[in-house]
Formats: structure tokens, C-alpha cells, sequence
């Protein structure tokens, strides 16, 4: 067999790429050169060339210790890579894996990318043409029919792309259009399969180890991949099912806000219902008035009065009675002095009555003077001290003394609770908390936990400010009292520790993370704030797993802490509210986002507060101030019992006064024969009231009653509601917010239920695609050893994940299969270069690299193995194949598919230092 010609890099270095259409020529004349071949003739390709993603060129300038390497133009096909050691075929390797987006790491030659940049040089460059033709190219009608991938690496280790099209037009720098590419081709320089370098091979295939065999095998075939994805989801699954949990107390308490809220919107209607309704009564008021004057006056409205059948009665006994009655009514109306000044104190409607009263005073002495005394004066008597009566509600003070009481109640457990927390600050956070954390300690002991769990939180950090605790301390609520664990378990022992800790009453929240030994890089994420602290900048922790934890549950880092509320308004809510803030807290507990605010119902920090025994203090204030209101209260309460009773017997000897002196007192119109301005001046103030006149049934004393009760119950309302605008307001930042929640909670509900779903069908899809795989990769192992006589087996044990491979050279099945451990060096390269071909044969890739895949190959296996490699290659015409080695391929048969590249011995001349550096790297 004749021997192949090779060129020199120098003969390469000096010419262009050839052009795609030359290669498209090279690659239609290569079957028909190709048929009379005999090791080509079995697997002669027939399909359609697709060659998109190939390698067509690369250029390295300043890479590892080469000035200069390249341009190397590679075929479609089969490409050897021919040269000493040092003469740079692992930095072409190197090149192609760092270019196309690789790791450090992965190349096996540094750990960082600015040890690929030469010595004494301040950067690096590598240059690759990828094709880019077929039904498979990336954007054709931008890039053409090739991709220039240009990159520059820094002396600091800083990487940057260059994308340009087949002209060197730049059409991006982004390494997120380099991914797109790369996926577009299906290019993984990551893969073992696509670029296997000697690391690698040493590692996984000369390893002893079945279990680093199977780990080669999943992977080459991108099934650990698909398994580490999965792994991810559940994990992102359990983290979702927590917060649903967290959330599902947080929805309650909304859902409690808002129905609060609620109610206080919805007693706007029933106000505006009032206020209607008082209008109406009014209206019939100054109508009903106008009727019971004309049964004072008939001839007024040119009718007579049917009660009073005579046309004279004597009027002087009737006054009479009405002056005995009079001074009666003044003698209760001081009576009642001294009670309307306590109901000046405690209801602000009694102005309103004492107005009233005034005003019906004056229209009595202008009745005075024109001789009308009539029995309006009794009934008023009676109808003020019904309404004075009435508005001295014993239930109402009765409920809050309640109420006090059992404020007095919460304020001394949390005395309690405090001066317990002078030697022991844990017992702010509960009574049960300090022997929580004795049985968490005895369980990781006994090597319950994997890791210990941390919590209370709010235990374990401190404050730099002592002024922001409220603000901090609301902005963390339930966090405050929460825990975290490391994982599932570790959260289902922890459980139990509190079940029986906490068996009636509401246990802490368990948050489950993984544990970290560094505090997350907020940087990019955080809030900087040149005046005004984060949450984070605020606090001292010195466990990371706790600042972490209140970093993926509150996002701690994103919320400003202003003292000033005003000046926390006009932060957020401006044109340019802070970059990465999400909200932002005052001193007093509001929270603020940039288009809404809070006002916090809490006033007092009870867990972050530094000063024991200033909180003790606030708190002995506070209860000498409650059983003092409480001790005015009862006092109220006997003196209200007292004046009740009197009120009583006072309006019982009224009614009777009033019927005593009910007395037919005939029209004085009827005596002088006018139209009466009394008359007149009523009927002109009702219509001015109510333009239409009115039929009324009602009395005018019982309006008037319905109408001061409405005018109680409208103040009261009032005073109960606050703003209108707030009550409105608040109504609807509390459904929104618990809308929102409940939606998120919806959602996330779905997305954990749809989840599981595809999960089960994915891990069945998984299971079935690696027995697939597995059962594909043994058919063609087989195969592969057949060629040379060899037997063998493939045991692949998922669970134990263990790959068991024998091998038998010659005999067949006469003999013993042997582990590859008793092969011969040759022979054992032989079997592994047959499984790297199997695992070829199962998975696709546009281009395949080896790194001196012959090592510790006799010449038989050698060239068997050659083969072996050129009938694969000659099978799968539409991929490219680069193989590194330190042998001549003189023995290579002549074809067009074959394209050697010859690298130059290195210079000789090279100082120690360098070539020690060179091996270094």
C-alpha cells in the first residue's frame, strides 16, 4: 500500500483556507476514489453530506507558548494531527475546547484562563472558522456559509468573543449568540465523546474503577446531564412546596386583612344608606311640623279643626298649668346639667342636643311673648331626657373594659416573658424555645441530623442600629421565629422534635436549603444606597446559612431601611426610585414600595429590642396606665348605673306631667282672626327643605327620635371608620395584595401539580432512553471486538451505577471472558478504543477529537485499530474526525478523505525555563 503525502505547517502556515466550494468538490469525488478502498468499501456512505459545525480553520496567536500556530485548514472528514511533543498539537486541542466555550478545567492544562496567555504577552487570540451550510446553518442569511469565532483572552484572565461572518463583517460579541450556536450544531466540547483528551482518557478508561466507566458512559451520552436537570427540579420542587406552605399562613393572615378591610368599605354603603335616609326623615320632619301647627292654627289652611268642636274656651287655666309645667321642666333641665357635662365627655353628640335645646328654648320665649304656651315645653322635657338617656350606652363601656382587661392580660405575659429573658434571651422568642434547641442539640448528638438546623432566626442575628429593630423586625415577620434545615430529612426529625415541643399550639416554620459555607454574591442583585443601609447592611450575622436563608426567603438585600417615613416616601415613590429596591421600611414599621404604602399595626419591637429592661419598664408604664383606665372605667360605670336610674324616674314623672297637662287650647287665630307668621315661617322653611309638600302619618316626635338615634349611629360610624379616602384605599391595596397571593398560591399549586406530572413522565422516558442506550452500546462493543476475533461483555448495573467490561482476545468462547484489568497495555487500548467507537456510534456531535488515542499500542493494535476508526469515519461521511498523535500515519492508505497536518519539531534552542513552563501548562 502506497504512503500517503503529508505537509508541512510551514507549508500550511503560508496558505488561505480553501475554499467551501473546493471542499464540496474534494468530498463529491471522494466515493468514487473510495469504492475500489477495502477498508472503506463496507461503510461507504450513501446519505447527504450535512456538515454544518464542522472545523474549517483555527489560528492561535500568543496561546501557551506559541507565538503562532496556524492558520491549520481541516478536512470534512478525516484529519490527523501529526507531531512531537511540544510542537503544539495539545495546544490546537486546548485551543478548539477554550474557543467553543469551554472551561479551564476542562482542557486538563490550567486551572484559569490567563495561563493560556504566552509569557511575557499581554493577551492571548484563537481564531476558528465553523461551517455553516446544509439545513442545519445558524442564521445563513447573516452569517453566510461560515462562522469566524474569534477569541481573546487577557493577561487578568478575561474572555471575549467576536462573532463575524464569512466576510470578518462583526455581527456580535456576546457569548450568549456563541451558546446559540453551539446548540444550534450540537457542539459539546464538555463531552468526553466530542473531545477526549489524554486527562480524560487516563480518568475514565484506563481507570480500574467500574464506577468511572459508568460515569464515562453517562456522560458521553449526556444522560447525567439529563439526570443532574432532574435532580434540580425536584430540588426546585421541594423549595416551591415550602414556600406554598409558608405562604398558605402569610394568605391567611391577607385573607383576614382584607375581610377586615372589607367591612369597613362596606359600612361606607351602609353610611351613604344613612345619610340618604336621614334626608328623607328630615323632609318629613319639617313637613310633620308644618301639620301639627295646623292643628294649632286650622283657619291658617281655610279648615276648621275637627278636635276642637267649640269656637271659644276659656285659655287661662290652660296657661296656667303650661307655667306649672314650665317650672318643672326648668327644675329637671338643672337636674340635667351636671349629667350633659359627662355626656359632653364621653359622646361628642351631646353638643348637637344641647344646640337643639337651646334652639327650642328660644322659640319658646318668642311663644311667650305671643301668649302660645302650649305642651311642646312637657314634651320637650321628655324628649331630652329620653335622648340623654339613650346616649349613655352601659354595654358599649362594659366591652371596652373588656377590652382593656384583656390588654392588661397580654401585657403582663409579655412582663413575664421579658423579665424571664434577663438571663435567658432565647424566651423572647417563646417559653418552649429554650428546650426546643436542648433536644436539637441532643438529637445531632445521637447523629439525628445530617446538619444541624439552625433558628430561631431572629436569635441569631443582631442589630448595628438599635433604632430600626420595629423596622427590621416587621420587615422579617414570621421569619423571626422560623428555622432551616439542610435537607428533607434532616426538616421530618426536626418536625418531630416540635410536635412534641409545641403538641396544642402553632409550631415554628421550617425552611429547607441547602446549607452553604459562604454568604451568596449579592452584588449584581443588591441595593447600594450611598445614604440609607439594606436589611442586610443593617444586621450581624455571623452564620452563612442564616444570611443566606433570609436572603432567598425575604430578599433581604433588595430593601432599604429609612428612618424618616416622609423621606422613604419621596425615595421610592420619585422618578428614580433606587436600582434593585424592592421596598423599603421606616423607623415606625411602613412599608413602602415605589406605587403603594403600609402602616404598620405593630408599634413595638418584641424580639430585636436591645434594652431588656427598658422594655420592661415601657411595660410596667403601660399596665399602671391600663389599671388606672381600668379604674376609671368602673368608675364611669357606677356613676352612668346611678344617673340611669335617676334619668329613669325623671322621664317616668315627665310623661306623667305631660299628661296632666295636655290642655284644649283653642286657635289663637280663631281669637284675632290673622294669618299667623308662626305658621307662615314653618311652612317657608319646609319647602325650602323639601319643595314638594309631603303627606306625613308620622308624628313629629317620633321623627325627631328615629332622627337623633341616625345622627348617633352616622357619628359613631364616622369616628369608627377614620378617612373615607383611607378606608378606600386600604379596601383595595388589601384585595389586590391577597389576590395577587392567592393567584401565586393558584399557580404555584398548578405548576407543582403539572410538574409531578411530566417529572413521571420524564424519569420513564429517562429509564427507557438509557436501556435503549445501553443495549445499543453493547451491540456495537461486540461488533467492534469482532473485528479483531476478540469477544467480551458489557454489564451495566444502573443501580449501583457500575459499568463491568471483559475481554477476550482470540479463543473466542472457548475460553473465560477476563476482566480488562489481566489484558495486555495493547490490548486493553484495542478494547477501549472499541467502546469510545461504540459510545461514537450512539451519540451525534458534528466533529470528534482524540488525543494520542494510540498510546500504549503495539503495531497490530495499532493498525486495527486504524482500521477500525477509518471505517467508522468512512460511514459517517457528514462528520468531521481530529485525531492527535505523536506517530508519522506514514502507513496511512491514500485517500481523499484523509488530511494530515504535520506539526514542525519544536525549537530545541528554548531555555529550560520555557520548556519547564510548557509542561507546566
Amino acid at each position: 500500500m502506497s504512503k500517503r503525502k503529508s505537509s508541512s505547517v510551514s507549508e500550511n502556515a503560508s496558505k488561505r483556507a480553501k475554499p467551501v466550494q473546493e471542499e464540496e468538490e474534494e468530498d463529491e469525488n471522494v466515493a468514487d476514489g473510495d469504492e475500489d478502498d477495502p477498508l472503506l468499501s463496507a461503510q461507504v456512505c450513501t446519505v447527504t453530506v450535512i456538515d454544518a459545525g464542522i472545523v474549517e480553520s483555527i489560528t492561535l496567536k500568543n496561546f501557551m507558548c506559541h507565538s503562532l500556530l496556524g492558520p491549520f485548514t481541516f478536512g470534512s472528514n478525516v484529519n490527523f494531527v501529526v507531531g512531537n511533543n511540544g510542537s503544539g498539537k495539545s495546544a490546537v486541542l486546548t485551543a478548539l475546547i477554550v474557543a467553543l466555550g469551554g472551561n479551564a478545567q476542562a482542557t486538563n492544562r490550567g486551572s484559569s484562563l490567563k495561563g493560556f496567555v504566552k509569557e511575557g504577552e499581554s493577551s492571548a487570540d484563537v481564531s476558528i472558522t465553523l461551517r455553516n451550510i446544509g439545513r442545519d446553518a445558524y442564521k445563513p442569511e447573516v452569517y453566510g456559509p461560515a462562522i469566524i469565532v474569534d477569541l481573546r483572552i487577557t493577561r487578568d484572565g478575561l474572555r471575549t468573543y467576536k462573532l463575524r461572518n464569512k466576510s470578518g463583517q462583526l455581527v456580535s460579541t456576546k457569548k450568549e449568540e456563541l451558546m446559540s450556536i453551539l446548540d444550534n450544531f450540537n457542539i459539546q466540547v464538555n463531552n468526553p465523546v466530542s473531545v477526549l483528551t489524554q486527562e480524560m482518557s487516563k480518568y475514565f478508561l484506563h481507570s480500574k474503577g467500574e464506577g468511572d466507566k459508568y460515569k464515562f458512559f453517562m456522560k458521553a451520552t449526556q444522560l447525567e446531564q439529563m439526570r443532574e436537570d432532574f435532580v434540580y427540579i425536584k430540588t426546585t420542587k421541594h423549595v416551591t412546596e415550602d414556600k406554598v406552605g409558608q405562604n398558605t399562613e402569610c394568605l391567611k393572615d391577607l385573607k383576614r386583612k382584607y375581610l377586615e378591610k372589607e367591612d369597613r368599605y362596606k359600612s361606607l354603603a351602609s353610611l351613604d344608606e344613612m345619610h340618604t335616609k336621614l334626608e328623607e326623615l328630615q323632609k318629613q320632619m319639617a313637613w310633620a311640623l308644618v301639620r301639627s301647627l295646623s292643628l294649632i292654627f286650622p283657619s291658617q289652611f281655610g279648615i276648621s279643626n275637627p278636635f276642637y268642636p267649640f269656637p271659644y274656651v276659656p285659655v287661662t287655666a290652660g296657661l296656667n298649668k303650661v307655667d306649672e309645667a314650665e317650672k318643672k321642666y326648668k327644675q329637671i333641665q338643672e337636674q340635667l346639667e351636671g349629667i350633659t357635662q359627662q355626656v359632653q365627655e364621653l359622646q361628642p353628640k351631646c353638643a348637637e342636643l344641647k344646640a337643639e335645646a337651646q334652639k327650642r328654648n328660644s322659640l319658646l320665649k318668642s311663644s311667650e311673648k305671643q301668649g302660645t304656651k302650649k305642651k311642646l315645653n312637657v314634651c320637650l322635657s321628655v324628649k331630652l331626657a329620653s335622648n340623654i338617656i339613650k346616649f349613655l350606652p352601659p354595654p358599649v363601656f362594659r366591652r371596652e373594659h373588656g377590652v382593656v382587661q384583656r390588654s392588661i392580660e397580654a401585657n403582663r405575659r409579655n412582663l413575664q416573658t421579658m423579665e424571664s429573658s434577663r438571663s435567658n434571651r432565647l424566651r423572647r422568642f417563646g417559653d418552649h424555645m429554650p428546650a426546643l434547641l436542648t433536644a436539637i442539640d441532643d438529637a445531632h448528638r445521637r447523629g439525628q441530623f445530617k446538619h444541624k438546623p439552625r433558628g430561631p432566626l431572629g436569635y441569631l442575628i443582631s442589630l448595628k442600629d438599635p433604632e430600626l429593630a420595629l423596622a427590621i423586625e416587621v420587615c422579617l415577620k414570621g421569619q423571626l421565629l422560623a428555622f432551616t434545615c439542610d435537607n428533607h430529612e434532616d426538616e421530618r426529625v426536626l418536625q418531630g422534635l416540635m410536635t412534641k415541643m409545641f403538641p396544642g399550639g402553632r409550631r415554628p416554620t421550617i425552611i429547607t436549603s441547602q446549607f452553604l459555607p459562604q454568604v451568596h454574591d449579592t452584588r449584581k442583585k443588591a441595593v447600594n444606597h450611598p445614604e440609607y443601609p439594606s436589611v442586610l447592611q443593617a444586621l450581624e450575622i455571623e452564620d452563612p446559612v442564616v444570611a443566606n436563608c433570609l436572603i432567598d426567603q425575604r430578599g433581604i438585600e433588595s430593601i432599604l431601611l429609612i428612618k424618616n417615613r416622609t423621606e422613604a416616601r419621596r425615595v421610592m415613590q420619585g422618578r428614580n426610585p433606587p436600582r434593585n429596591c424592592t421596598q423599603a421600611f421606616s423607623k415606625e414599621g411602613d412599608q413602602i414600595f415605589n406605587n403603594r404604602s403600609y402602616t404598620a399595626e405593630q408599634t413595638r419591637a418584641n424580639y430585636l429590642s436591645g434594652d431588656v429592661e427598658e422594655e420592661i419598664r415601657h411595660l410596667q408604664r403601660e399596665m399602671e396606665n391600663q389599671d388606672a383606665q381600668a379604674n376609671r372605667f368602673q368608675q364611669h360605670m357606677r356613676r352612668l348605673d346611678e344617673d340611669l336610674k335617676q334619668n329613669e324616674g325623671l322621664l317616668r314623672r315627665a310623661h306623667i306631667e305631660q299628661k296632666t297637662t295636655k290642655v284644649t287650647i283653642l286657635p289663637i287665630t280663631q281669637i284675632d282672626g290673622l294669618f299667623h307668621p308662626v305658621v307662615q315661617t314653618s311652612v317657608s322653611k319646609a319647602t325650602e327643605i323639601c319643595p314638594e309638600r309631603l303627606e306625613v302619618r308620622r308624628t313629629a316626635r317620633s321623627l325627631d327620635s328615629e332622627i337623633n338615634r341616625l345622627k348617633v349611629k352616622i357619628s359613631t360610624q364616622k369616628q369608627q371608620q377614620g378617612n373615607r379616602e383611607e378606608v378606600v384605599r386600604q379596601y383595595h391595596e388589601a384585595l389586590e395584595s391577597y389576590k395577587n397571593l392567592a393567584q401565586q398560591m393558584k399557580n404555584l399549586n398548578s405548576f407543582i401539580k403539572s410538574l409531578d406530572s411530566v417529572m413521571n413522565q420524564r424519569l420513564q422516558v429517562y429509564a427507557e432512553l438509557r436501556r435503549f442506550l445501553s443495549a445499543r452500546c453493547k451491540y456495537y462493543f461486540d461488533s467492534m471486538l469482532a473485528q479483531r476475533g476478540y469477544t467480551g461483555s458489557m454489564t451495566f448495573d444502573h443501580k449501583n451505577e457500575t459499568l463491568s467490561i471483559t475481554v477476550q482476545p482470540g479463543q473466542g468462547n472457548k475460553a473465560d471472558l477476563s476482566d480488562m484489568r489481566s489484558l495486555s497495555g495493547g490490548e486493553r487500548s484495542f478494547s477501549t478504543v472499541c467502546f469510545v467507537l461504540s459510545l461514537w456510534a450512539i451519540t451525534e456531535a458534528p466533529f470528534r477529537c482524540l488525543d494520542e488515542f494510540d498510546v500504549y499500542m503495539d503495531m497490530v493494535n495499532r493498525r486495527i485499530s486504524m482500521d477500525m476508526m477509518l471505517k467508522v469515519a468512512a460511514g459517517q461521511r457528514y462528520r468531521q474526525f481530529i485525531f492527535l498523535t505523536p506517530q508519522s500515519m506514514s502507513t496511512l492508505p491514500e485517500s481523499k478523505i484523509i488530511r494530515i497536518l504535520r506539526l514542525k519539531d519544536p525549537d530545541r534552542s528554548q531555555n529550560n525555563a520555557q520548556r519547564n513552563q510548557d509542561e507546566d501548562q
